[in-house]
């Protein structure tokens, strides 16, 4: 059939006195070409441009083709995609007047035909003689975001200048509604689409996909790095699971000479520290006073610089502490070698690559917060039976390359992984292995040729699945419970992944404090030195473990012949289930405390047979966080009033809170400023917001429906008063430093409301607000609750 039309087509041209004419007549006449898909009229046309290459006499030159091209051009600005490059092929297009050309595109730009402008432009070759702002702006209005990366990927000068408006909208007091107010009437205009967020990440996705240079964006560069100082924050005096060296090394290199960065770092130290802290490092900033707020100025006229004793002593203990709370390294000190020359790792390549070899393997990396680019492998550890070897990778590599030893190190680290007689143990291997190929290009492949390789969070995947309870001898382990807390760290995080995995298997959990290290800092630290060689050699001490006595963790007892020597570099583990039922940990939390499962995907299949019917809810992912919620609110009929917003702490999941009036909480802030040392209680800020903003929250106004938790109008019973804070009876102390002044002056606000469990501290702000406006919805308010 399609033979007999590419005939039929032929003989047209052929009888036709001119084609190109005949072509632009059929088009103009026709409308079966505007559709989608290979239609008759791109039958034709398609036809006709391999006809031209047989016959070119029939091109037509001069005034003829100017008109022919007149034409085209309007018939371009409504043909599917798959027309315009045999049209603009058969009519020349190229070789057209250029201003005329610019003239077409802006009639159609005009004519809110915004999209077709630029992929004629594009087509056509003409962005270099257009404003990329204005043709680029209304595409990103109505979220097509792809088009303009086509519009500038051929243009580096295009990519910097897109870049550089992108940046200046993100600048902190710009207001991009006098952006989109230009363009009120556009079709498919996406409002929720255009944002800082949403501008932020094209400008990351755009740097590197274009591998620009990220100074040329400072303000978008800038809002990465201030989240990263709050998620510093949050992981050192929060989470309590960064030590004081590693976080201080992130906060300076995240800073450095940024006078806006500092300022903002000076504000988060006197909301989690106190004013000495943050006088302390206003001078190791070299700050000037007149960007000091007025207490920090007054400490740093009496700031000393000295050695503080209690400070030494408390480290002293809490080494002795970490001795007995977490995974001690089995080997001495001295069987740690730091390798970072090709002489010094021979003898590395001598122990390892020995057939029936065990080793453990791990990599480190600097951190990059959401910056650009790839993690770069700076510390390859492996770990045998009795020591353990640390690469040191960027030394190795620019050894390498003055030396003429390229291919020496990647040759010794395909042959590791591609040799089945060696079992490599690691936990998530994809990910280290596609970090060591960006580290270096020559082991890209090395994940193919992995043989002998277990991958310990497959294996701890099976196990987290297992209903038998976790052993180690005679104890019993809790997969679900949470660590008590100590002393030092506070409200402990729950342990998770190889850390979790180690608690289950040796009974202690690692040491996580020194994870997020600058890994590129040389010399590495001693604490860094010992965590790196832990994480490496508990990989061994794991698996040892688990061939040993499968059956106590749910494996079968076929686990070394079912784990090693496979190819795959993600090997399965069995899992020996028990004849009676088995349920999941969520099953069981579920039918202890008659809880509703929210899930969704495959586990929805596995959690609705281990729950009564109704118990558990697949939830649409695809939606929102906003459309979820009400999904969820809706097939319940769960009744939300205003006395549920904010009735738990967002920190802890708390429901009790402390009434506190507004001149009670003003006199306990002036005794936090006045006294020494309670200061520093710190305000358990989320990460992602500025610490003046992030306790304006919760509470229902006070003429709302009154909460269904209790609120302690009256001081409880233990509890002490210390002049800068309040500790209850459990020991919680009420955050109250971080209460901004301006705050405790506004009339409209008559009391606080404190967190019993972790002392954040509430009031009545816009957030509730906004919540309130964001379900209005469902909302239920106290008259609709007699009905």
């Amino acid at each position: 059939m399609k033979k007999q039309l590419k005939e039929e087509i032929r003989r047209g041209f052929a009888g036709l006195e001119d084609p190109l004419a005949g072509l632009l007549d059929m088009l103009e006449s026709s409308s079966d070409w505007k559709g989608k898909g290979h239609s008759l009229g791109y039958y034709i046309t398609t036809e006709l441009q391999l006809w031209i290459k047989e016959h070119p006499a029939v091109q037509q030159s001069g005034i003829k083709l100017k008109k022919l091209q007149a034409r085209v051009l309007r018939i371009l600005a409504q043909c599917p995609a798959n027309l315009l490059d045999p049209l603009i092929s058969i009519y020349q297009l190229h070789t057209a007047d250029r201003n005329y050309l610019l003239g077409h595109v802006s009639h159609l730009y005009h004519k809110g035909d915004y999209k077709e402008a630029a992929i004629l432009s594009i087509k056509l070759k003409l962005q270099p003689d257009q404003d990329v702002e204005k043709m680029c702006t209304p595409l990103l209005l109505q979220d097509k975001t792809n088009l303009v990366e086509d519009y500038v990927g051929e243009y580096p000068e295009l990519q910097s200048k897109l870049l550089q408006i992108l940046d200046t909208w993100c600048e902190p007091g710009f207001n991009i509604r006098d952006i989109t107010r230009q363009y009120q009437g556009l079709s498919r205009y996406k409002p929720d689409k255009f944002n800082r967020k949403m501008l932020s990440k094209l400008v990351f996705r755009l740097l590197d996909r274009f591998n620009v240079d990220p100074a040329l964006c400072p303000n978008v560069i800038n809002q990465r790095h201030l989240r990263t100082l709050n998620y510093l924050f949050y992981k050192r005096f929060v989470e309590k699971t960064m030590t004081q060296e590693n976080w201080t090394d992130h906060v300076q290199s995240t800073v450095g000479e940024n006078r806006w960065l500092q300022g903002h770092l000076i504000q988060l130290l006197i909301s989690y520290c106190d004013l000495k802290t943050a006088a302390r490092w206003a001078q190791r900033c070299n700050l000037p006073k007149e960007m000091l707020p007025y207490g920090v100025a007054d400490e740093l006229q009496k700031l000393q610089i000295q050695e503080r004793v209690e400070e030494a002593t408390k480290a002293d203990n809490y080494e002795e502490s970490k001795k007995k709370d977490y995974y001690q390294l089995p080997i001495p000190r001295a069987n740690i070698h730091f390798l970072q020359t090709w002489e010094e790792t021979l003898q590395c390549w001598e122990k390892v690559l020995r057939p029936g070899q065990v080793v453990g393997i791990d990599m480190e990396w600097r951190p990059s917060f959401g910056m650009v680019g790839k993690p770069r492998v700076s510390l390859l550890q492996i770990a045998l039976n009795d020591e353990v070897f640390l690469l040191d990778l960027p030394r190795l590599l620019e050894h390498a390359e003055t030396e003429g030893g390229k291919e020496k190190l990647p040759h010794f680290i395909q042959m590791l992984y591609s040799d089945a007689a060696i079992t490599k143990l690691g936990y998530g291997m994809s990910g280290d292995l596609s970090s060591l190929a960006a580290t270096w290009p020559a082991l890209k492949d090395t994940d193919k040729q992995a043989q002998g390789v277990v991958d310990l969070l497959t294996v701890d995947k099976q196990l987290q699945k297992s209903s038998i309870d976790w052993k180690k001898g005679s104890r019993k382990v809790d997969v679900l419970s949470l660590e008590q807390s100590n002393e030092d760290r506070g409200f402990r995080q729950p342990e998770k992944g190889l850390s979790l995995l180690v608690q289950h298997v040796l009974g202690k959990p690692l040491d996580k404090t020194e994870q997020l290290s600058n890994w590129e800092k040389r010399p590495l630290r001693e604490e860094q030195i010992l965590y790196a060689a832990s994480d490496a050699y508990c990989l061994l001490e794991i698996y040892e473990k688990l061939c040993k006595d499968p059956a106590s963790f749910g494996l079968s007892s076929d686990l070394t012949a079912s784990l090693v020597g496979k190819s795959s570099i993600k090997p399965t583990a069995k899992k020996q289930l028990n004849k009676q039922e088995v349920l999941s940990p969520s099953g069981q939390i579920a039918r202890q405390e008659g809880r509703v499962i929210l899930t969704s995907g495959l586990p929805y299949q596995t959690l609705q047979s281990q729950v009564a019917e109704g118990r558990c809810f697949s939830v649409n992912c695809s939606e929102k966080a906003k459309e979820q919620a009400l999904q969820v609110l809706k097939h319940f009929n769960v009744q939300v009033s205003l006395a549920d917003i904010f009735s738990r702490c967002q920190v802890c999941n708390c429901d009790k809170y402390l009434k506190v009036s507004r001149e009670r909480m003003r006199q306990l802030v002036e005794g936090s400023r006045q006294a020494p040392g309670h200061s520093g209680a710190g305000c358990l800020v989320r990460s992602k917001e500025k610490p003046s903003q992030s306790c304006d929250a919760a509470m229902p106004a006070c003429n709302a429906a009154q909460p269904s938790y209790t609120l302690h109008s009256e001081w409880p019973e233990g509890l002490d008063q210390c002049g800068a804070s309040m500790v209850l009876a459990g020991g919680t102390v009420l955050q109250v430093a971080a209460i901004p002044p301006g705050v405790l002056d506004k009339p409209e606000l008559t009391d606080f409301y404190c967190c019993t469990r972790c002392g954040k501290v509430f009031w009545e702000g816009s957030h509730f607000g906004r919540v309130v406006s964001q379900f209005q919805d469902v909302l239920v308010t106290a008259g609709d609750e007699h009905l």
